[in-house]
C-alpha cells in the first residue's frame, strides 16, 4: 500500500489519564496541570502576542472564498481549517483553537468553503456541506494558493479539520502532499476519506471526546487505514462539539504540541 508503514492501532491509542477518577464534567484545574497530565513540554503561556487578522478572498474551486488570516511575528508555519458541516470562519470552536496556535507561533488560516450563495443553498438542501470530494478539491486549490503569496509561501502547512471538514483536509493532504507537515482532525470523521487514508503520507493526529461513542468507533477505523506515525487521542468527559468544560482546550493543546513536534 504504497510502502508507508503501520503498526498495530491499539498501539496509537492514548487516553489522556486525570489520574483513577475523573468526574464528569469535571474541568481540569490549571494549563499547568493539564499540560503536565498529556505529558506535554509546551510552556504554560503562550509565547507570542495575538495578531489582528487580516480579510482574504481566495479563488477556489471556480469561486471566491472569504478567508481570515493571522500571523504572529516570528511565524513558522500556518495552520489551514478546514470546517465541519454547517461552520465557518466564524465558529467560537475553531477560532478558539485558532487563537491558541497563533499564541504558540503558528499562523491561522480559517477560510469559508463555500460562498454566501451556497451557504444560503445549503441551509435548504444540506448536501454541500456533505460534497467531501468538492471540499477536498477547494482545500487543495487553497494550499496552492498559499504557496503562491509573498506573506505565506514560506511556511510549512498544517491542515485541522472538524467533523466533515476532517475528511477532506485527509483527501487534500493524499492528492497534494507538497509541504503539508501535518493533520489534526477533532471530532472528525476521517471516515470519509475512504479509500485516501491509506494514500496520507504526513503524521496525522485524530482527537474524539471519550463520550463521542459512534465518532469514536469511526476514528478507530480510520487509524488502522493511516500511517504508523498517526496516533488517535481521546479526551474524557467530551463529546462532539468539546462543549464541557476545559475539553476543547485540551484539544487545542494537543494541537498545537502535534504541530510543534512535526514543523520540521
Amino acid at each position: 500500500m504504497f510502502g508507508i508503514a503501520r503498526k498495530s492501532p491499539e498501539a496509537s491509542i492514548k487516553v489522556i489519564s486525570f489520574g483513577k477518577t475523573q468526574p464528569a464534567g469535571a474541568r481540569f484545574d490549571t494549563l499547568s496541570g493539564l499540560l503536565h497530565k498529556i505529558g506535554s513540554p509546551m510552556p504554560v503561556r503562550p509565547l507570542h502576542r495575538l495578531p489582528e487578522p487580516t480579510a482574504l478572498r481566495i479563488p477556489a474551486g471556480g469561486v471566491v472564498l472569504s478567508a481570515d488570516l493571522a500571523v504572529p511575528a516570528g511565524a513558522q508555519g500556518i495552520i489551514a481549517f478546514a470546517h465541519g458541516s454547517g461552520s465557518s470562519r466564524h465558529s467560537t470552536r475553531n477560532r478558539y483553537v485558532a487563537e491558541t496556535l497563533n499564541g504558540y507561533g503558528f499562523a491561522t488560516l480559517l477560510a469559508d468553503l463555500l460562498t454566501e450563495e451556497e451557504e444560503t443553498i445549503d441551509l435548504r438542501t444540506r448536501h454541500l456541506r456533505f460534497d467531501i470530494p468538492m471540499l477536498a478539491d477547494r482545500l487543495v486549490d487553497v494550499a496552492a494558493w498559499l504557496q503562491s503569496q509573498a506573506q505565506t509561501n514560506r511556511f510549512k502547512i498544517g491542515w485541522f479539520g472538524a467533523s466533515t471538514g476532517a475528511g477532506a483536509a485527509l483527501i487534500a493532504a493524499a492528492r497534494r502532499p507538497q509541504n503539508i507537515m501535518a493533520v489534526v482532525s477533532r471530532g472528525g470523521r476521517p471516515d470519509l476519506a475512504a479509500d485516501y487514508l491509506a494514500k496520507v503520507t504526513v503524521p496525522v493526529l485524530l482527537i474524539v471526546g471519550g463520550n463521542d461513542f459512534q465518532v469514536l468507533d469511526l476514528n478507530k477505523w480510520a487509524l488502522a487505514r493511516l500511517n504508523a506515525q498517526s496516533r488517535l487521542e481521546i479526551v474524557p468527559n467530551a463529546t462532539h462539539l468539546f462543549e464541557e468544560p476545559g475539553t476543547l482546550e485540551a484539544a487545542a493543546l494537543l494541537a498545537a504540541q502535534w504541530f510543534r513536534d512535526h514543523l520540521n
